[in-house]
């Protein structure tokens, strides 16, 4: 009986972690990009964008992905890096998803039809065990918070912030 109460207590403070994440996404996000969860990018390819700023992406970025930067996003400069086939699947991310958003919008305007915004970002990415590796490309537990305030979605891996 104890066992089943401690999963009840798992399962139900990670559904409330992601209502409350929910609620966040809605508060800042428009919803004009659909969201791809973690476990569905684990298993597909795509294009990874990170619309962090390199001293995040420096940090930890997840394999293979592109720094686009948000504060100095050039959409032209991205433009140049993508295939030119508008349905190639993109997947872009940040911290927990409400910077990747504005940057995936301005994919979609372009015509691209097949852009996703990563649900809860890098943060919900290392928070379900999946890697991220550093500038030198090898793996580690770092992950740039940005601040305390927003290091409190991250529940596992090392918080790095000024």
């Amino acid at each position: 009986m104890e066992k089943i109460f401690i999963l009840f207590l798992v399962i139900s403070s990670a559904a409330f972690g992601q209502k409350k994440l929910d609620k966040l996404l809605n508060k800042f996000n428009n919803n004009n990009v659909p969201y791809i969860y973690v476990d569905s990018l684990a298993t597909t390819n795509a294009i990874l964008l990170d619309a962090r700023e390199t001293k995040e992406y420096e940090v930890s970025h997840i394999k293979e992905a592109i720094c686009v930067g948000y504060d100095d996003f050039k959409l032209k400069e991205t433009l140049k890096k993508l295939p030119k086939e508008k349905d190639i699947k993109i997947v872009v991310y940040c911290s927990i998803g409400i910077r990747s958003e504005t940057i995936a919008y301005q994919l979609i305007k372009e015509g691209y039809t097949n852009v996703y915004n990563l649900y809860g970002g890098i943060f919900e990415w290392k928070n379900n065990n999946f890697q991220v590796i550093d500038s030198l490309g090898n793996y580690t537990d770092k992950i740039h918070t940005f601040d305390s305030d927003w290091s409190k979605w991250l529940t596992k891996g090392e918080k790095v912030y000024e």
